[in-house]
């Protein structure tokens, strides 16, 4: 199943499952929906963002570019990274003109530990402290993760090279830089912000990269949150759970077909995402989740009720 059609997904499966269970589900699930509003209120105080210090990864396009404008306009001071060296220029370019204390660029692949280093380096040379480290990277060095994205089961396509390919870049990429960053961040009592999605909660046929490298994330992350807390460490770890989000690679995608344009329409705004991503980190939450009435909703019911979503998946079309 491709990840297009997620943001449908939410509506199936409260109606299948209030025609299972009937209205004490839907009772309860009210019920769970009024305290996860109340779990998810943050104190953010935009101030406080003002002349921090940020890295954010993956910032050529998408969520970490508009990620990174979000911060520039808050006042920030940013490093950003990707693979793509023009345009880290031109974002960089961007950031400064939205007011961005500082921008500055490094070009490299997180999939090699020589560069995620260097990111880190330089962070410390430019700034000489860390006060949030956004993981947001997501690629492949083999071919686009985009094409064909849910179209084969495991059994149909057992790419091995691509599997270990982003596994290394989006799994062991991430725990490197984090790994890197700690020294900083205890120092400032720092903030480590992971952007993931409903793939790291619940599993989806056909998903299996993605979900191995989302399940991975929120398990060493969830971990080291509690190592931290257990050590006496002020650093916090946010784990965000981003639903459909009108990225330039999903718009180009979708309005290529009458269906697509349909879907896109309920594709969440990019500036809104990224908000949240930096109200969560900002506010030291543990979890965010964007848009909360669907990504709360689906990794909830996935928790209580998991064998009524294998069973909507294994029949549901691919």
């Amino acid at each position: 199943m491709s990840r297009l059609v997620w943001g449908s997904l939410a509506a199936v499966l409260a109606a299948v499952a209030l025609g299972v269970f009937g209205s004490y589900l839907l009772a309860s699930l009210a019920a769970l929906a009024g305290l996860a509003v109340y779990w998810n209120k943050d104190n953010f105080d935009p101030e406080k963002v003002r002349g921090a210090t940020v890295v954010i990864t993956g910032c050529s396009t998408g969520i970490g570019e508009e990620v990174a404008y979000q911060y520039a306009r808050l006042g920030a001071k940013i490093l950003i990274t990707a693979r793509r060296e023009n345009r880290l220029k031109e974002v960089v370019a961007k950031a400064k003109s939205l007011g961005a204390q500082e921008a500055h660029y490094v070009a490299g692949d997180m999939g090699k530990a020589e560069d995620c280093e260097r990111t880190i380096q330089a962070a410390k040379e430019k700034f000489g402290r860390l006060d949030y480290l956004v993981l947001n990277h997501g690629g492949s060095n083999i071919k686009s993760i985009h094409e064909d994205f849910g179209e084969k089961s495991w059994e149909e396509d057992p790419d091995m090279n691509f599997f270990e390919d982003v596994v290394n870049i989006n799994l062991i990429g991430y725990v490197r830089l984090a790994t890197l960053a700690l020294p900083l961040l205890k120092d400032s009592s720092g903030h480590i912000v992971v952007v993931s999605g409903p793939l790291g909660k619940v599993p989806v046929p056909n998903l299996h990269w993605e979900a191995t490298v989302k399940f991975g994330v929120d398990g060493f992350f969830s971990c080291l949150r509690l190592e931290l807390q257990r050590a006496g460490h002020d650093v916090s770890v946010t784990m965000a759970i981003l639903g459909f989000t009108k990225t330039p690679a999903v718009i180009e995608r979708l309005q290529k077909t009458e269906k697509g344009r349909k879907r896109l329409k309920r594709a969440t705004p990019i500036d809104q995402t990224a908000l949240a991503i930096i109200r969560g980190g900002a506010s030291r939450a543990r979890e965010v989740y964007f848009p909360a009435s669907f990504c709360w909703t689906v990794v909830t019911i996935g928790a209580i009720f998991p064998s009524l979503l294998d069973k909507m998946f294994v029949r549901m079309k691919m």
